[in-house]
């Protein structure tokens, strides 16, 4: 009970603190500790895409009370580079419909703005030579009734399978996001007495890719992660997330996706079903 009275700053800091501390300690190691071992995978340095993509995402949330969302969502990567230093820019903005028995001023089709997220993460040649992961950090900016403010560092890297593997394993993506809601836009208990607290989340994606034919792959935790709860009450909420996706051609790409909740002491949605349509230029 002690923990939950510390400032919620000081929690954040020690989040975000050891991600970065841990990105260093990577770096100083020698190269040869990050090459292949663990399921013949090594890592790749070369995160960064040259193309610019544009997605398409539609999503249906089952939320607690028999209440449901619809989200419709556009997403867009804009690759960057600055001297050395290449990066990835990633743009999400959102329109959302929520209606349920508990909110009887919603039906569906009446959709609002949601939020719209700004992230960037990247890496340069001379900084963390021996470590090909990337840094960034995600913005959230409220849009429409309601929402928060929500800033957050973020680290990944990706692995790959070894040149001549014939493993099935495509990739292995681990990234971790510390966000922090400073924030509500409505944050007036008369305006919005529904509001929800801060966000104060740990996120967690232990992303896996596997090929199940040349141009086909099952996906795990790429679009929905596991998540701790370091504010008030805590909680985990871990859900089994499952994506599969097709390549039609160098420039088309669709995917249907579902996930549900198998741990939600912290609670977030009960099931996920989403798909898009992903094209890259």
């Amino acid at each position: 009970m002690k923990l939950l009275r510390l400032n919620p700053l000081t929690i954040s800091r020690w989040i975000a603190i050891p991600l970065l501390l841990m990105a260093a300690g990577w770096a100083m190691a020698d190269e040869s500790k990050f090459s292949g071992n663990f399921l013949n995978l090594q890592y790749t340095p070369d995160q960064q895409s040259s193309q610019r993509v544009l997605e398409f995402w539609a999503y249906h949330d089952t939320l607690a009370e028999d209440t449901n969302s619809d989200t419709l969502k556009l997403r867009y990567y804009q690759p960057l580079q600055f001297d050395q230093w290449r990066a990835t820019m990633r743009l999400d903005t959102s329109y959302v419909s929520n209606y349920g028995p508990t909110l009887p001023q919603h039906s569906t089709g009446a959709y609002s703005a949601g939020n719209t997220l700004l992230t960037v993460w990247g890496n340069h040649p001379n900084i963390m030579k021996y470590w090909g992961g990337t840094l960034g950090a995600r913005v959230v900016f409220p849009f429409g009734n309601n929402g928060q403010w929500a800033v957050g560092p973020q680290i990944g890297t990706v692995y790959i399978p070894a040149e001549g593997s014939k493993s099935r394993i495509s990739d292995f993506s681990p990234l971790a996001r510390y966000m922090y809601g400073f924030d509500t836009k409505n944050n007036s208990f008369d305006i919005n007495p529904n509001q929800p607290a801060l966000v104060r989340n740990l996120n967690l994606f232990p992303t896996l890719g596997i090929n199940l034919a040349p141009n086909t792959q099952i996906r795990f935790w790429d679009e929905n992660g596991i998540i701790l709860n370091t504010g008030g009450g805590g909680g985990w909420f871990v859900p089994l997330d499952a994506m599969v996706t097709h390549r039609l051609n160098k420039h088309f790409l669709f995917a249907v996706g579902a996930s549900k909740q198998v741990v939600q002491s912290y609670q977030v949605y009960d099931w996920s079903v989403y798909g898009k349509v992903s094209f890259n230029f």
